[in-house]
């Protein structure tokens, strides 16, 4: 029988969460929902208490905590806010922290799991973005596994397997394109919240999906995959290829290239975090290719889509660059969700931050939390 699991979900009611509660549900001999986190949502987070029975949950809002505490009657502990995330990451009976928390807030809860030897799961990009030398020194000197939950890196994961790192010469990204893929840049100034979050392939959270949809997610990602494979951005190729069939590809010094092919489905990337090394059964459809009848590939327009090439000057730049150019994009994207700016404007206030920066080298913790903060109250009324 193979050993069972004890998993923490930081942001269980979002897309990644509510996927995971379906592989546990899926594999209840090796998993256990221990504990289960939610922002606001506890309308959702009361259903899947009654369906999966953690140990305790943590809601970050303290009114609404007290709330769900009212409601739940004592049926389970019910923390709040950032000091009841660290909590429940430490305890003895979690084995797998999945961070799917949205944005910067992903942060300390993992550093916290990391530190006290937790394998990691790992959704919240914007954790490697911000501070990718100090969590990977940090997991490395904890004996930790970080593994990635995106798509992307899972795939270029899945790739490695059993190949001598020494010899990848390149790491080449997918990326659908998102809703705009064939937009015109003219048109930007016009588009709606609502024509953002039309993703074409993909379920994700309103964040993720308006990332996608500047490209600026491709170049958190771009970031992140040179933390966890150690190459640099200009090994990093980012391709766009519209029907999310192959998930990312590698390249080899004798020029093979191996590609890791799927549906768009969340579940397989956070089933395999889950039971790496070995790969397990998964119930879905499968990919049927004479049905595909073709895969296309195009260059990304970075012209139209600039916050590519500003993720690659955060990265070039180094030190705290990222960490300012996370917060920037966190601001504006919710600006524009609030529909107090238009989406041509994200990629300027990002630039904006960005070139008003004095970047410092070799940030520790302090550093980056500390960066954040500043970016966002520079950023007055749109924060």
């Amino acid at each position: 029988m193979p050993t069972h699991k004890n998993i923490a979900i930081l942001g269980s009611t979002g897309s990644i969460g509510q996927n995971s509660l379906e592989v546990i549900r899926n594999s209840p001999d090796r998993f256990g929902a221990t504990y289960l986190t939610a922002n606001t949502n506890i309308d959702l987070l009361e259903q899947q208490i009654r369906l999966f029975h953690p140990r305790g949950v943590v809601v970050l809002d303290g009114g609404r905590a007290e709330a769900l505490r009212n409601r739940v009657n004592g049926s389970v502990e019910v923390l709040s806010g950032e000091d009841g995330l660290m909590q429940v990451v430490a305890r003895d009976d979690v084995d797998i922290v999945i961070s799917s928390l949205v944005g910067f807030a992903g942060l300390r809860p993992t550093v916290t799991a990391i530190q006290h030897h937790k394998r990691i799961a790992l959704a919240n990009k914007e954790t490697l973005v911000v501070a990718g030398g100090f969590i990977m020194s940090l997991a490395r000197e904890c004996g930790v596994d970080l593994l990635p939950v995106d798509s992307e890196h899972s795939a270029i994961l899945q790739c490695l397997a059993g190949e001598d790192r020494s010899l990848v010469t390149r790491l080449i990204l997918t990326a659908s394109g998102g809703p705009f893929l064939n937009t015109p840049a003219e048109s930007f100034p016009t588009l709606t919240v609502e024509n953002a979050l039309t993703h074409p392939n993909w379920k994700m959270g309103n964040k993720i999906t308006i990332d996608s949809a500047t490209l600026m997610n491709k170049g958190l990602e771009v970031i992140e995959a040179h933390w966890l494979f150690g190459l640099p951005a200009e090994r990093i190729q980012v391709v766009i290829h519209p029907q999310s069939i192959i998930h990312s590809m590698v390249e080899f010094v004798d020029g093979s290239i191996k590609a890791q092919l799927g549906l768009p489905d969340m579940k397989l990337p956070i089933q395999y975090a889950l039971s790496y090394p070995e790969r397990w059964p998964m119930n879905g459809a499968r990919v049927d290719f004479p049905a595909l009848r073709s895969m296309t590939f195009f260059e990304p327009d970075r012209v139209k889509f600039r916050c590519l090439d500003l993720a690659h000057s955060a990265l070039s730049l180094g030190g705290t660059a990222p960490a300012v150019l996370n917060a920037a994009n966190e601001v504006a994207v919710n600006a524009f969700l609030r529909r107090r700016i238009s989406f041509d404007k994200i990629p300027v206030i990002i630039e904006r931050a960005l070139s008003l920066h004095k970047t410092r080298p070799s940030p520790d913790l302090q550093d980056i939390i500390d960066v954040d903060r500043e970016v966002r109250a520079s950023m007055g009324t749109l924060s």
